[in-house]
């Protein structure tokens, strides 16, 4: 009596190949995906890289900062990660969103609801009250009047400005200048903070406040935050601290948790 034929076992190329279909996908799950980003810029006919293959993953709530000389490529990072630039190659995501397969449209869309921005330089609207500022992205978003100067109100008391709702950026410190385009990042409910050197134009005690209070909306807000400095005293308060250097990323240290 002959025995059944036991079922064949399938050929290690099969294998290979099925686990190769079950993969997860690179930073299926990350809130940023940065994926082997290039960049490189051209300045009198010679080319310059400034990212060169660079991987990046931030999970949603995280604090992540980004340190590097001058000219190291942060600010290039944090433009292609806002979508206000375009890598020469690789992939960028924030949230589930391709930035780099939208379109001029879906950028705009993507800076109005997704991400907030704070730069260097406050980037206030000299003629416009500390409110008005704040109030901006709301119109821009057409929030309805009474939700815009309800929501206006509640982000200056959570920075500490209350009591300077209709004083314009000449009649505020440089801290407080900060701290209205801190609120004004937040207006429309970000999934990511973008902040390039937040502290580059303030003394260290104020540059200190101010990441703290960036520490503290990312625990209270739950967004999550990306931000280039070059100032050791201010990264303690992040949650990973990354070198960039000669156009790639690396682990710079372990920060004393804030």
């Amino acid at each position: 009596m002959s025995r059944p034929s036991e079922p064949a076992s399938p050929a290690l190329s099969e294998l290979e190949a099925e686990a190769v279909r079950h993969r997860p996908a690179f930073g299926e799950n990350a809130h940023v995906l940065c994926d082997n980003l290039v960049r490189i810029y051209k300045t009198e006919g010679v080319e310059v890289v400034a990212l060169q293959g660079l991987d990046l993953l931030i999970d949603a709530g995280e604090l992540v900062a980004i340190r590097g000389r001058s000219g190291s490529g942060k600010t290039t990072l944090l433009n292609l990660v806002g979508g206000l630039d375009r890598p020469d190659a690789g992939r960028v995501a924030v949230a589930g969103q391709d930035v780099t397969a939208l379109a001029e449209d879906g950028l705009l869309a993507l800076r109005r609801d997704v991400i907030g921005f704070v730069f260097q330089s406050f980037g206030l609207i000299p003629v416009l009250s500390a409110a008005e500022n704040v109030g901006v992205p709301m119109r821009l978003a057409r929030t309805p009047v009474a939700e815009r100067e309800e929501r206006t109100r509640m982000l200056l008391s959570l920075v500490g400005l209350a009591d300077h709702v209709n004083q314009r950026p000449y009649e505020l410190s440089g801290g407080q200048r900060q701290r209205v385009a801190i609120a004004r990042s937040l207006a429309n409910r970000p999934r990511l903070l973008i902040a390039d050197e937040p502290t580059g134009q303030l003394d260290s005690q104020t540059g200190h406040q101010i990441m703290q209070l960036i520490r503290a909306l990312v625990r209270s807000e739950g967004v999550t935050a990306l931000v280039a400095t070059h100032d050791p005293g201010l990264i303690t308060l992040a949650d990973r601290v990354l070198e960039l250097r000669d156009g790639a990323l690396s682990v710079a240290d372990t920060p004393t948790p804030a």
